[in-house]
């Protein structure tokens, strides 16, 4: 891709799973060459995720054409020494390095920023982290549902009414704190862009989860008293809840500025007198009858279908969205109009993927294209580093590396 705005950049993805890599397909998207390195025998242990229980089953491996769309694979062996000696090929020609390999595998593999900076030091190295560089934790091994999830308190602020947290699905941490590697990886280029230097730069699924959940973080750090659903699953505040209509269908109320939107969505409801009654008349007045005022909203919107409800609400200027199921959420008509969703040409057809969620006026966005099978682009990737045909045999022999399996 000649004209994305990272065309002419080469980016080597040396992780594994999800939240480092998906900040490289990101960059892919936007024109950067990605070369992604995989050990010769079976590769990334992501192409293997979908085959545990517990994940969505299909006819094609979802999750690894998610994540890996665009980019070649080169099926390397870093434990040894020639492995090694074409990485470090490879490190010579690159702009980014992006690995979330723990600590202790990167000192075995002598991957570390301060193994790889001399070698060009025109280097960005990304480093994601489950918890961080220092701390007794941060050699621990992590995934998003431990260390974005849990640690950072997020499981526990979404629990039902018997206080069980609610579970992450597959990458919900992993593609938010991707996108925070990928601005990490902006930087460094900026400061290069300025300098001429490389340098290191990083963040961790525990601190991209305290981000997402910094709102009650900080309230926490200011000794807030937070509100308690009621018993009964009465919500704190009946402006900002759920709700459902007569054709059962789920829907999501946020009225922020309730002096002036609570009105409106009376008018909505054709009740009026409902925002002057003294129940409910305040701020004040509405969060004592909290549970009063639940009742009623609930009943005035089993009286319509949600259609009904869509044409009132745009009509009344009411800020509000539908609670939609999967099969719902990817024939939504504004997910395709936004460029949320894209086409996917694969070889067993053309597919739908999720598009990166960052946009530009300037350059194009790459068409996706197919993840890779191992080793599809390690002979390509070993031409262009001046290997020939007999040294690239010589290391597939010694299992050092791997075409096209």
């Amino acid at each position: 891709m000649q004209n994305g705005i990272l065309s002419g950049l080469r980016v080597i993805d040396c992780g594994t799973y999800v939240a480092g890599p998906a900040s490289t397909t990101i960059m892919s998207d936007f024109g950067a060459e990605v070369i992604k390195i995989e050990r010769p025998q079976g590769g990334d242990l992501y192409r293997f995720m979908v085959d545990l229980p517990g994940f969505a089953k299909a006819d094609v491996n979802w999750a690894w054409i998610l994540t890996s769309r665009n980019k070649k694979s080169l099926a390397l062996d870093l434990s040894s020494p020639q492995g090694r000696d074409v990485l470090i090929r490879l490190v010579k020609t690159a702009d980014v390095f992006v690995t979330n390999y723990q600590h202790p595998l990167l000192d075995k593999f002598q991957l570390t920023w301060e193994h790889l900076q001399p070698e060009n030091e025109r280097l960005i190295y990304a480093h994601l982290t489950g918890y961080g560089d220092a701390g007794e934790d941060a050699d621990a091994p992590a995934f998003d549902a431990l260390a974005y999830w849990a640690r950072s308190g997020l499981m526990m602020s979404v629990v039902g009414l018997d206080g069980t947290p609610a579970g992450p699905r597959p990458g919900m941490g992993d593609h938010p704190t991707s996108v925070s590697l990928f601005g990490a990886i902006m930087l460094g280029l900026y400061h290069r862009e300025r300098t001429g230097r490389g340098v290191k730069v990083g963040t961790s699924l525990m601190a991209s989860g305290a981000w997402a959940n910094a709102c009650d973080i900080q309230a926490k750090f200011c000794q807030a008293e937070f509100p308690q659903r009621g018993a009964d699953g009465t919500p704190p505040n009946p402006l900002a809840a759920g709700y459902l209509s007569r054709d059962r269908k789920a829907f999501l109320v946020v009225l922020l500025d309730p002096d002036k939107e609570f009105p409106n969505l009376c008018r909505a409801l054709g009740y009026e007198e409902l925002a002057t009654n003294p129940l409910f008349a305040t701020t004040k007045d509405r969060a004592a009858n909290g549970a009063a005022l639940f009742a009623i909203l609930q009943g005035q919107f089993e009286a319509r279908d949600l259609a009904e409800w869509r044409v009132l609400f745009k009509q009344a200027d009411i800020k509000w969205a539908p609670l939609p199921k999967l099969e719902e959420v990817v024939d939504d008509p504004q997910m395709h109009a936004s460029g949320a969703f894209v086409d996917l040409n694969h070889p067993g057809g053309k597919l739908r993927t999720v598009n990166s969620p960052i946009f530009a006026s300037a350059g194009e966005k790459r068409a996706p294209t197919a993840a890779p099978q191992l080793g599809e682009h390690t002979s390509e990737v070993l031409h262009d580093l001046g290997y020939d045909e007999a040294a690239i045999a010589a290391l597939v022999r010694d299992g050092v590396a791997a075409v096209g399996v």
